[in-house]
């Protein structure tokens, strides 16, 4: 199924990419008025983030589906996630090179970031000497983390496409033991990142950490046609959802929540909006929203207003996103991509 057929997948993937542009406008500018709103923000953006993931594992297991083979699946996951993504770590260099004299002193710390960052590997090179070295967090662009996540779900996909197809009826118990693994994992090291912090956060986050979600896009694909999304497992998804926010202890049932609001709105409801038409913003969104408000905050705009803070770093990501679609993204795209054609 395409992203871009009669659902409301880009719209599920554009709220998500702006709950984590909220969180990262509430608390990077470290701004008194904003500071009651970290927690609901947090929590805003951990779900946008995780459902994204539960996306992801819809749409690539549907485009694995639609590739006549592992070279085409993979040319296609290039094509879409690296050039953009290379672009705006290669941008952000750049700019900090031209405009930051300590950045220019140090251009072994400049080859250490590109060679991390575009490597996916961002925690290892997370900042540039002289850049945004005043603000909260020093970081170039902290939301990237996530992509490596990504990208190593790309590369088992196509393992556990062979591994569910050959369980046949049994695939439903291997879903259920990839699921529940991937939340013990998770689990285990999140409270040994309690008692030992930042020793085991990063490993946390990865998979087999976010597998659950990625399963569950994954099982909402493959048995989309047998689920009646006329009934009430809606209500049943929310409540979940609800659940899993509310209760710490209920976080487990998350991903499968998730899941199911996120089929009932993409395939089960008539297409909302086309929030698409101007182009597929969301990733562009994600990838340069971050150092796009660290900007904002360096140039004394959320110190003046934190409202015109918010607005200036909105427009200007907003921005930054069309001209990456439109230049980058769209260009790098296969022709016979469904997102190139709908756009």
């Amino acid at each position: 199924m395409s992203a871009h057929a009669e659902n409301n997948f880009n719209l599920l993937r554009l709220v998500f990419a702006l709950m984590v542009v909220a969180y990262h406008g509430i608390v990077l500018p470290s701004a008194p008025a904003f500071t009651a709103s970290e927690g609901w923000a947090a929590v805003l953006a951990e779900v946008g983030v995780q459902g994204f993931f539960v996306v992801s594992g819809f749409l690539v297991w549907a485009s694995l589906e639609r590739s006549s083979s592992i070279r085409l699946y993979a040319e296609k996951r290039v094509r879409r996630l690296y050039p953009a993504y290379a672009a705006v770590v290669i941008a952000c260099a750049v700019l900090a090179v031209t405009l930051v004299p300590a950045t220019r002193a140090d251009l072994g710390s400049v080859a250490s970031y590109l060679g991390w960052n575009l490597a996916f590997l961002n925690f290892l090179a997370p900042g540039l000497p002289g850049v945004f070295e005043a603000n909260r967090f020093t970081e170039i662009n902290g939301a990237l983390w996530t992509l490596k996540i990504e990208v190593m779900f790309y590369f088992v996909l196509p393992l556990l496409a062979w591994l569910l197809r050959a369980c046949g009826k049994g695939r439903w118990l291997l879903v259920a033991v990839i699921y529940i693994g991937a939340e013990a994992w998770r689990w285990g090291f999140t409270r040994i990142a309690a008692t030992e912090p930042g020793s085991w956060l990063e490993v946390s986050r990865q998979l087999p950490g976010q597998m659950s979600f990625f399963i569950s896009g994954i099982a909402l694909c493959t048995w989309r046609d047998k689920l009646n999304w006329r009934s009430v497992l809606p209500l049943g998804g929310l409540a979940l959802l609800a659940a899993s926010i509310v209760f710490s202890e209920a976080e487990f049932v998350r991903a499968a929540g998730l899941a199911i609001l996120v089929g009932w709105i993409a395939v089960g409801v008539p297409r909302i909006i086309d929030a698409a038409r101007f182009g597929d913003l969301s990733y562009g969104l994600y990838l340069v929203h971050f150092p796009i408000i660290q900007t904002v905050i360096v140039l004394g705009f959320f110190a003046s207003s934190p409202v015109l803070g918010l607005v200036v770093a909105g427009v200007a990501s907003l921005i930054a996103a069309l001209l990456l679609w439109w230049l980058v993204e769209r260009p790098a795209l296969r022709s016979d991509s469904l997102y190139r054609a709908a756009a």
